[in-house]
């Protein structure tokens, strides 16, 4: 909305989220803008204000999203997961965060509620903010306009590299749980689905994992390797189409899923796979089983993992290797400690900063400062490759 204002009420929107769930006890309602000294803790989750012009999550008709702007969800911890975002300082240059502007949502929620309640609470209270915030959006030209390949587009480009994404998301149960199209995502995976009903808001987070590696509904409604290859697609690349499947904890379950999402992938009949991943240690055996399957079935793959190699990067940073895995991008060490610098303003529950994951025996010091692995920092080691870390060859 290049030179236009959207003015948000925060009491008009304090009403609306109120009135719609009773299980809210208070809420507080806050601006972070990129550059200040605020320092937002505990959040659960990131999601884009947006507006659906037509059937919602179906594919089809215009999706209006706020390029520059997030609501953050904030509140107590849950379990012993979720992750900061800074405004400013050296922790800012580790989560893109950094750049949006940020609706924040301070939730308490009424006494005696079950975790997973507590967690759908937040999690509905987030994507309800985000519909309120994206209305004005409605009225608005856009300044930019996307479209998305249909999966008869691939029929035209049969002289180009044939490339197919594997999509794996983070469905544990245990708090450890993803949403498609409103269903968890242990029912009915692994599937074939269209990009352009993924970058149509078809993928919400209900995670409470690890902040750097966790896929907030913001990454999953940017997500750059759909991006990339819905941009490449007739140019350097034939996209011919997407399986998404999910990381169960049973070894049983993961042979499972492994060979449906293999064998759907196979049906794509592609040169190559992208394979992305959500969470560490215990989803390093999913993506670990599907990059076997694939090679020795005669198909190359390249994936993107985060590593845990200790503070000092000496340590084994999988948890589960395989000969086959020779094309891996690595995003980051998790493990790496940093010192930030106090703020002036803190969003979210100080009180449980030390249960964050990645947080140090007393790592809150007396003059406000933090120190943290980036393991507790919100979309540092993304493995959808949608975080500011970089790396060069020396």
């Amino acid at each position: 909305m290049e030179g236009k204002t959207l003015i948000l009420e925060p009491g008009a929107l304090r009403a609306f989220l109120m009135g719609r769930d009773e299980r809210i006890k208070t809420l507080e309602i806050s601006l972070a803008r990129p550059g200040e000294s605020v320092r937002m803790i505990c959040v659960k989750d990131v999601i884009a204000p947006w507006w659906k012009m037509g059937d919602f999550q179906s594919g089809a008709g215009r999706l209006q999203v706020l390029r520059n702007c997030a609501v953050v969800t904030c509140g107590r911890i849950v379990g012993f997961q979720e992750g900061i975002i800074d405004m400013s300082g050296p922790g800012a240059l580790y989560s893109p965060f950094a750049g949006t502007i940020n609706i924040v949502l301070e939730v308490e929620v009424v006494a005696g509620l079950s975790p997973h309640a507590h967690e759908e609470v937040l999690r509905e209270a987030g994507l309800a903010a985000a519909t309120f915030a994206g209305q004005p959006l409605r009225d608005v030209e856009a300044d930019e306009i996307l479209t998305w390949p249909s999966e008869a587009d691939s029929s035209m480009f049969s002289h180009l590299p044939r490339v197919a994404y594997l999509y794996p998301l983070l469905s544990q149960g245990l708090l450890h749980d993803t949403y498609v199209l409103g269903e968890n995502a242990n029912a009915g995976l692994p599937r074939l689905i269209s990009p352009a009903q993924l970058l149509d808001g078809a993928i919400i987070s209900g995670n409470c994992v690890s902040a750097c590696d966790k896929n907030t509904t913001y990454h999953h409604q940017h997500n750059p390797i759909l991006h990339e290859l819905c941009r490449e697609h007739g140019q350097s690349l034939n996209f011919v189409g997407t399986v998404i499947t999910h990381e169960p904890t049973r070894l049983a379950a993961k042979e499972a899923a492994a060979a449906g999402a293999s064998e759907l992938i196979r049906s794509l009949a592609p040169d190559g796979v992208i394979i992305s991943k959500e969470g560490f240690g215990n989803p390093d055996t999913d993506q670990m089983m599907l990059i076997r399957t694939l090679e020795q079935a005669g198909i190359k793959t390249v994936a993107l993992t985060d590593e845990y190699a200790g503070p000092d990067g000496c340590s084994q940073s999988l948890a589960d290797v395989t000969a086959e895995a020779d094309a891996m991008i690595s995003v980051g060490n998790a493990n790496e400690r940093i010192v930030l610098p106090p703020m002036q303003r803190i969003y979210g529950p100080v009180k449980d900063l030390n249960k964050l994951a990645g947080a140090c025996p007393q790592g809150l010091r007396q003059d406000g400062s933090l120190e943290i692995e980036l393991q507790g920092i919100m979309g540092a080691t993304n493995q959808l490759g949608f975080q500011p870390l970089r790396c060069r060859e020396v």
